[in-house]
């Protein structure tokens, strides 16, 4: 039988359970610190703890096979590792975090723009509006309460289900403000 000192089993333990939990972790996307909802600073906890974990695992191998130290020292090694592997997590994790996009834009944030028409509307039923939004043309079925031909551009008024409701645009330009003196008043000059 082989004779293994109970600390490297602790630390080989460590350095596996840590290690494929950090791995599990990072691949799926933090589930296991879903369970957990504590971050550090944007990071989440749990990433920085299993790295902690692996690290002092492999910190406390390091110290009983190579440095030939044991007990309280190598635990102190392990703990040193440890932290500085939670320091390299949580720089990397924080990297990661800043270079994430921002959400895109929803179909709320459309209202109040200006579409195309590409395909026409018929009243009440739908047709397709093509909309610039983040440097992009995107393509939307549109509904509105009147006619709309092809080619026409358009208000987005609110949406409906998975599409736009739109409106005309009113061709006339609205009555032009009265200008300050033309009523009997004085000019100024």
């Amino acid at each position: 039988m082989i004779d293994i000192p109970v600390e490297d089993l602790v630390f080989v333990v460590c350095a596996l359970i840590g290690g494929g939990l950090l791995l599990i972790t990072v691949l799926v996307d933090d589930v296991i610190g879903a369970v957990f909802d504590f971050d550090l600073g944007g990071v989440s906890l749990m990433p920085l703890l299993l790295s902690f974990i692996s690290m002092f695992g492999v910190g406390g191998l390091f110290a009983t096979q190579v440095l030939d130290v044991h007990g309280g020292q190598a635990a102190i090694v392990g703990t040193v590792f440890g932290l500085v592997g939670m320091g390299i997590a949580y720089v990397l994790f924080s990297v990661l975090r800043r270079a994430e996009s921002e959400e895109p834009f929803s179909m709320t944030d459309l209202v109040g723009d200006s579409a195309f028409v590409s395909v026409g509307i018929p009243a009440g039923r739908y047709g397709s509006v093509l909309v610039k939004k983040e440097g992009q043309t995107h393509e939307f079925s549109a509904t509105a309460s009147v006619d709309i031909p092809s080619g026409t551009t358009v208000r987005v008024t609110g949406t409906a289900g998975t599409g736009l409701q739109v409106a005309k645009i009113d061709e006339a330009p609205a009555a032009p403000p009265a200008e300050a003196g033309s009523e009997g008043g004085t000019d100024r000059g």
